[in-house]
């Protein structure tokens, strides 16, 4: 049976030939369209510092190998620079390395050498929070030091007020 959202777009014919060649061209997709959004697409992936730096790359190159198959073919020396434009500011150093380096990597290299930056980025901002902790915690235990001196001398303060004898 013929589903109702077919029944009324489509001619009726006899053949059975026609009417599954007339379904396949009113279903084929314009290669053009495609490319044109898998493009913009890849132009404009910006990594969010979410996620896996992994899965990002790869998925970035999912879509140059999508549009491979669509005939319009990206050099690996433009997706690399595409991944490592489209990397955060905190990857600076490691956009600097590559572009001094006379040889060029392939993408697994780029994706191993991503993972090892990412996960110094981590490390560091875990001793960067615990030095902070740290400084804070100190900064705490000062400031309870001097409300006890405030407070003892605000006692000595009251002691002195009270009435004494003249002679004491």
């Amino acid at each position: 049976s013929v589903p109702e959202l077919f029944r009324g777009s489509i001619f009726k014919s006899q053949n059975t030939i026609s009417f599954i060649d007339f379904i396949e061209y009113y279903f084929t997709s314009n290669d053009k369209v495609d490319s044109s959004s898998l493009i913009s697409m890849l132009i404009s992936m910006r990594y969010k510092g979410k996620g896996n730096i992994r899965e990002y790359i790869m998925e970035m190159s999912n879509i140059a190998s999508k549009l491979k198959v669509l005939k319009l073919e990206l050099f690996d020396d433009l997706l690399m620079h595409l991944i490592l434009i489209s990397l955060l500011a905190h990857f600076g150093q490691f956009k600097v390395s590559y572009n001094t380096q006379k040889d060029k990597w392939a993408l697994n290299e780029l994706i191993s050498h991503c993972v090892q930056d990412e996960k110094r980025q981590q490390r560091e901002n875990i001793e960067n929070a615990y030095l902070a902790l740290n400084s804070l915690n100190k900064k705490r235990k000062n400031n309870k030091d001097v409300t006890e001196r405030n407070s003892q001398q605000k006692k000595f303060k009251i002691d002195e007020k009270t009435p004494t004898c003249f002679f004491c």
